[in-house]
């Protein structure tokens, strides 16, 4: 969506509100795509004293695997954005300004960009998620499973010997 802004650009006090929804579907992060519904996306540009300053909150629910468990699972996401936006930089450097493009602003671009950075590389279905057994898959959320414990190879003499002590 593309947000004209030129009512506003030399109107100290005045803003623009916006709401729309972000399709997202498309998104592919390692294989999964997370974005099933809509993105929706509220906020508003305001002017102030010449400074265009974009607040708003992209939300969406994400439908994840457990990267421990592979149980399937949602979590809600809430991205806050807040920025500048000019209509050219005086100072190349500044990554936090977003470019005018003939007055107007590419939201899609704004908040697809916020979403995407704010995304974490791992999924947990919960923080003490205990995964699956490495031996025989069993789900050790849902109690231990029959394995015996690994012995390292360094103290299998030592191992051998407890055995012959406790026969």
């Amino acid at each position: 969506m593309r947000l004209d802004l030129r009512p506003i650009l030399h109107v100290p006090g005045a803003s623009a509100p916006f709401s729309f929804q972000l399709d997202l579907s498309e998104l592919d992060f390692y294989g999964v795509r997370p974005f099933t519904g809509p993105v929706q996306v509220t906020g508003q540009v305001r002017n102030r004293a010449d400074a265009l300053v974009l607040t708003g909150a992209a939300a969406a629910v994400l439908d994840l695997q457990c990267d421990r468990c592979l149980k399937p699972f949602q979590r809600e996401l809430r991205v806050p954005v807040e920025c500048l936006l000019a209509e050219e930089l005086e100072d190349e450097e500044n990554d936090d300004i977003v470019l005018l493009d003939h007055g107007e602003v590419d939201l899609d671009e704004v908040f697809t960009t916020a979403v995407v950075l704010d995304m974490d590389t791992t999924h947990l279905c919960r923080e003490d998620c205990k995964g699956l057994c490495h031996r025989c898959g069993a789900d050790l959320n849902e109690g231990p499973c029959g394995c015996k414990p690994e012995v390292d190879p360094r103290f299998a003499a030592l191992a051998q010997l407890l055995d012959k002590e406790s026969e």
